[in-house]
C-alpha cells in the first residue's frame, strides 16, 4: 500500500514483510479433487450414446426384427422407442451405481462424486440419471449449465447433489488460518 501523503510505496511493498497483524496466521494448503468441465463430459457423453445406440441395435433390434415388429416407426410410445429408453436409462443408472461412471466417463478418466454422502445410494442415482438426466435432455440448454457452475453442475447434478470428477486431478487452494496453541500459553476453558 502506498503511502499516501507522499506516493511512495510503504514499508511492507519495499521489504516483502507482511503487517505484524497478518503474520499471526500460518499459511494452510489443501487439495480438492478438480470438477470435470462441460467439453469433457460432452464427449464422454457422446461415446456414451454410441454405446447405448451399438447395445440397442445388438441386443434389442434382432429381436424385434425376429418377432417381425417394426422397429422404423419414430413415435414415442412405439414398443422399440420404450426399449431403446430402457436400455439408455438402465445403462447409465447402472453403470454409475456400480462403477461411479459409465464408459464414456472410464475413457476420459471422470467419475460421479455425491456431495453430501459416502458413496451414491439409489435415491440420488434415480432423481441424478432418471429426472434430471430426462430435463437435461428434454431441455437442451440446461445441460449447458456445466460451464457457468463453480462445480461444474449441470441440473440434474443440482438436483442429486453430485458433480463430476477428474479422478487424477486436484486443484490446490491456499489458506490464512491461525496457528494452533501450544501448551506453553494459558488457554481459556469453557465450564459447563
Amino acid at each position: 500500500m502506498a503511502d499516501q501523503t507522499s506516493g511512495t510505496p510503504s514499508v511492507e511493498e519495499r521489504t516483502g514483510q507482511a503487517r505484524p497483524d497478518t503474520q499471526r496466521y500460518e499459511e494452510v494448503l489443501y487439495y480438492e479433487r478438480m470438477p470435470a468441465g462441460f467439453w469433457i463430459r460432452f464427449w464422454a457423453y457422446l461415446v456414451d450414446l454410441l454405446v447405448v445406440a451399438s447395445l440397442t441395435s445388438i441386443v434389442a433390434k434382432p429381436v424385434f426384427l425376429l418377432l417381425g415388429i417394426e422397429t422404423a416407426n419414430g413415435a414415442w410410445y412405439a414398443p422399440y422407442a420404450i426399449v431403446s429408453a430402457i436400455f439408455f436409462y438402465g445403462y447409465f443408472v447402472l453403470m454409475t451405481k456400480f462403477f461411479s461412471q459409465t464408459v464414456g466417463k472410464m475413457i476420459f478418466g471422470i467419475r460421479v462424486f455425491s456431495l453430501k454422502e459416502e458413496g451414491l445410494s439409489w435415491g440420488t442415482l434415480l432423481f441424478r440419471e432418471w429426472i434430471g438426466r430426462f430435463l437435461s435432455v428434454t431441455i437442451l440448454p440446461l445441460y449447458w449449465i456445466v460451464g457457468f457452475t463453480r462445480l461444474k453442475q449441470g441440473v440434474h447434478d443440482f438436483i442429486a447433489d453430485t458433480t463430476v470428477i477428474h479422478e487424477a486431478a486436484y486443484q490446490k487452494h491456499r489458506e490464512l488460518r491461525k496457528p494452533h496453541v501450544d501448551g506453553s500459553e494459558l488457554q481459556e476453558t469453557r465450564a459447563f
